[in-house]
């Protein structure tokens, strides 16, 4: 079998991966709920979810600082990848001696396009439907924020936002949301006089990649008195995948408003 990976590439697979390596947290947890806890064999350390089921499988390193002795003890019949996550390094040399499987979401649509093909790949064909049709309803059905003007952190020193090319942001927009940064690419860097000058309805702090907390508020309510912001659980609007299953009725009740 022969299957097209995101970027195009070409992926060999003589029969239904027995043997995975996950390298990308959000795709990890969409495999164990596709149903192959038995079939996984390596993931990240920040392969976090489920929490129950991550805990016995080995840790190949990081999602940057993949380390390939590991991955090759583990003798994986499929790697699974992403171009912002995975560098493009440690996926190329790891591509000489395994079938390897990258992906690229930066929209909603191409993660539910992602469950599905993963599901084609790897015979969870029903199980991956369901979690994408389950996910679409959500979508669909949840109650919006009616163009609430936001900005979303992820990063202190610099302080980075993210821009209108991003999952982040589309999954900001499936909430109703309108990111004052949307017309950036990526992850722009923002100076305090900057994010004033955009004036956001609200100003979200992600508690990933970077792990913003209550005294980061508290600097920022110092800095911008009067303005409403929020710390908020990055995965829910940063994990493609199953994750989305999380997506609530009301999107008021998540960021307070």
């Amino acid at each position: 079998m022969i299957f097209l990976d995101h970027l195009g590439g070409k992926v060999h697979l003589p029969e239904v991966p027995k043997r995975i390596v996950s390298l990308v947290p959000s795709q990890t947890e969409l495999l164990f709920d596709l149903g192959l806890d038995a079939e996984i064999v390596g993931i990240t350390k920040f392969c976090v979810f489920p929490e129950d089921l991550v805990r016995s499988k080995t840790k190949v390193g990081g999602t940057k600082n993949v380390h390939l002795e590991r991955v090759h003890e583990l003798q994986p019949d499929l790697i699974i990848a992403n171009q912002e996550e995975n560098t493009k390094e440690v996926v190329e040399a790891l591509k000489k001696h395994f079938p390897v499987f990258v992906s690229r979401v930066s929209t909603v649509n191409e993660s539910l396009k992602l469950i599905v093909d993963l599901g084609a790949i790897l015979n969870r064909k029903e199980e991956a439907l369901d979690i994408r049709n389950k996910i679409k309803g959500k979508l669909d059905n949840a109650k919006k924020l009616e163009g609430l003007r936001a900005m979303y952190l992820i990063w202190k020193n610099p302080w980075m936002s993210v821009g209108g090319d991003t999952f982040v942001s589309s999954m900001m927009s499936s909430a109703g949301m309108v990111n004052v940064l949307a017309d950036r690419k990526r992850y722009p860097s923002l100076t305090l006089e900057e994010m004033a000058a955009l004036k956001p309805d609200l100003l979200l702090l992600s508690t990933e990649p970077y792990p913003f907390a209550e005294k980061d508020l508290k600097e920022l309510e110092a800095v911008f008195p009067g303005w409403r912001i929020k710390i908020i659980a990055g995965e829910l609007f940063s994990w493609y995948g199953s994750r989305m299953l999380n997506i609530p009725d009301d999107w008021s009740t998540i960021v307070d408003v």
